[in-house]
């Protein structure tokens, strides 16, 4: 108890990752458990249809029924992994704001006047 107490500084933050890691796992294996039981289902459907022990009508309907369900698994998904990623990473403009551009090149020019007679000019290699 006391060394729990004492190492809580160093080992709860790596227990935390730890627990985050088997969450993350669970939910990978639960989501591809159920997608490819989905997959199986329509392989087995397909077999029991070119074996002849399921009539073509019932097949469509529930081959239609099937691929609907793995199209809204999908779907699921990927609205799951759009909000995940927009929760924790907020993007940050790269650019300034329009307004900040247009303030900057609304700036006239300050040109160095020093040489009016450009002809008399050398420039060295």
């Amino acid at each position: 108890m006391l060394g729990k107490i004492l190492l809580f500084p160093v080992m709860g933050p790596i227990s935390g990752l730890v627990w985050i890691g088997e969450q993350i796992q669970e939910r990978t294996n639960t989501e591809f458990d159920a997608q490819e039981n989905l997959h199986k289902q329509l392989l087995s459907l397909q077999l029991s249809f070119d074996m002849g022990e399921i009539s073509e009508e019932e097949f469509e309907e529930k081959e239609e029924e099937l691929l609907l369900r793995i199209q809204a698994l999908e779907e699921e998904l990927n609205v799951n992994d759009e909000a995940e990623e927009d929760e924790h990473f907020a993007l940050q403009p790269a650019l300034p704001a329009a307004s900040e551009l247009n303030e900057i090149y609304q700036e006239t020019p300050q040109f160095n006047t020093d040489y009016e007679d450009n002809e008399n000019l050398v420039l060295s290699p």
